[in-house]
């Protein structure tokens, strides 16, 4: 199934599902009270619906095949927000060592620029702090924690920060938990994942590069409202099939700036569920992102968005995330 959570034309958010080519919705409460009489409160939300387990996604497949009439909407008449909007709990891991490594190297670069003679500074950096950034990496899973509350979907409105001057967007994947768990086993982990997303992890890449120095990860440079862009709908596992064998494609204003393959990953979900489930619950509807994608953000071309710039993520089997890159507020001299 491909779930959503849209917001109809009386203003209120409902759990449903896209059909026909994603040219409609099924309105699975609706549905649900179409054939059996009644709400049941397994279709109040999608996270709802994935709280109350294999039940209600069983229910909401034979809905959608169904599709009463009375139920059914046209995409175009509604707004979809993300999958989960906010979910309960959200991490960003680093799946794809290609993208450290360009980053890193990209970051370089950009320093030596600003001074006199840049390929000689270049030359002259020591790159050990990176070099143990690698060296992590390699050895276990690592990934921070981010704001749930800045979460939006595909037809919300994006806001440009005012402190940046310089925004990028970042292509990643990720997957929801279907069910709690604590010390789950690499083998078991596949089972706890109900489904996965598209995720634009918007960065501001000016205030990362102040406060990265500072040993504790990015704040400012990811915490922002609107800064985490995820859908445009949970495509569940049963129907993703193979989750490491997806092409995934970044384009702005229709140019193709970057493309990997899920194939890439370092760490797959399972070794992250494995290691992040140590002595910690994970709960149903929290999401994983995999990480950017080597090749999967403009830091690593040493290019920024524009106010009003399309960013259009794909990867395959999930669709294609849109996001209007929204003005810069007065004063912040971006772009």
């Amino acid at each position: 199934m491909r779930l959503v959570t849209f917001v109809d034309q009386e203003g209120f958010e409902r759990a449903g599902a896209l059909t026909e080519g994603d040219a409609l919705v099924v309105d699975l409460q609706r549905a649900y009270q179409i054939t059996q009489g009644r709400d049941t409160p397994g279709f109040a939300s999608v996270l709802a619906m994935i709280e109350t387990g294999d039940q209600a996604l069983e229910q909401a497949r034979a809905l959608v095949a169904r599709s009463p009439g009375g139920a059914v909407i046209e995409r175009a008449s509604v707004r979809l927000r993300a999958p989960i909007q906010p979910p309960p709990q959200m991490r960003d891991c680093s799946c794809f060592e290609l993208h450290l490594r360009q980053s890193f190297a990209a970051a370089r670069r950009l320093r030596a620029m600003r001074t006199p003679d840049p390929e000689a500074t270049l030359k002259a950096m020591n790159t050990r702090a990176d070099d143990r950034v690698i060296e992590t990496f390699n050895r276990q899973p690592i990934y921070y924690k981010c704001n749930r509350f800045a979460v939006i979907g595909i037809d919300d409105t994006f806001e440009w920060p005012s402190f940046s001057k310089a925004l990028d967007f970042e292509l990643e994947f990720g997957c929801y938990i279907g069910r709690r768990g604590k010390d789950i086993g690499r083998e078991a982990a596949r089972s706890h994942i109900v489904g996965y997303t598209i995720f634009n992890d918007i960065s501001a890449r000016d205030a990362q590069a102040a406060e990265m120095p500072g040993m504790l990860g990015p704040a400012k440079g990811k915490d922002f409202d609107t800064a985490n862009v995820m859908g445009p709908c949970l495509v569940t596992a049963d129907e993703l099939g193979d989750p490491y064998d997806l092409n995934m494609v970044a384009r702005v204003n229709g140019e193709e700036w970057g493309r990997g393959n899920t194939r890439d990953m370092r760490w797959r979900f399972e070794d992250v569920i494995a290691h992040i489930s140590r002595s910690e619950t994970l709960y149903p509807g929290e999401f994983l992102g995999s990480g950017t994608v080597g090749n999967g953000c403009g830091l690593e071309q040493l290019r920024n968005l524009e106010p009003g710039d399309l960013v259009e993520l794909e990867v395959d089997g999930i669709g294609v995330l849109r996001t209007r890159v929204g003005s810069a507020r007065p004063g912040n001299g971006a772009g």
